[in-house]
């Protein structure tokens, strides 16, 4: 027997740069106004859809993660835990720099999973190496509902993770969603998985009554 899980990711909403052309990676933009209002609306139709049920909220430290699980973790009654495998890829030098300074100064086309953009980057085989430890624990641990707030890159390599691909899937397939996107992943007690929703943006455009 397995223990159920019932794992909602967030994908966190709109952040400054996604406005300014600027990358985001590691790079601390905060959420813009809209993406506030967003994670408000976020936070609020989950704890209609799921007034009863008591959550961990797990969430990676950057601004614009840590804003959105603060205000979910309001409505919930919990406080969010920082968990640094949940960060963005690091993009090395790219970090602050424009989207089209990384496209007129990029070193290395990323054609396959262990491809680094730059020298001092993360390749996207990194990320999964350093979010397995944290995949492995919340998969082992006893809790039963989890939160986790994260980024668009990440959450792909957690999306393939949960489905008990192997990462060298991630060369020929990818399960990207959109910001502010609600995904809602569960396991039987038989160990099977199930992605009811994946990137659900209803969630943050009006709030549940």
């Amino acid at each position: 027997m397995s223990q159920k899980k019932n794992i909602i990711t967030i994908q966190h909403p709109e952040s400054v740069h996604h406005t300014n052309g600027m990358i985001g990676s590691w790079y601390d933009w905060p959420l813009t106004e809209k993406g506030i209002q967003q994670a408000e609306n976020i936070a609020a139709n989950l704890k209609s859809e799921f007034r009863d049920t008591k959550f961990s909220v797990y969430t990676s430290p950057l601004s614009r993660t840590a804003q959105t699980a603060d205000i979910i973790g309001k409505q919930f009654n919990v406080v969010p835990q920082w968990a640094t495998a949940l960060k963005e890829r690091y993009l090395g030098r790219a970090v602050g720099q424009s989207v089209q300074w990384l496209r007129d100064n990029i070193e290395q086309e990323e054609i396959s999973i262990y491809d680094k953009c730059f020298s001092d980057a993360e390749s996207r085989f990194d990320v999964w190496q350093r979010m397995l430890p944290f995949y492995e624990t919340i998969l082992g641990s006893t809790e039963e509902n989890i939160i986790i707030v994260s980024h668009g890159d990440s959450l792909s390599i957690f999306n393939v993770m949960w489905l008990g691909l192997p990462a060298e899937s991630l060369q020929t397939m990818d399960l990207y969603g959109v910001s502010g996107g609600v995904s809602l992943l569960y396991q039987t007690e038989m160990g099977k998985r199930i992605m009811r929703r994946m990137s659900d943006t209803s969630y943050y455009k009006s709030k549940a009554i």
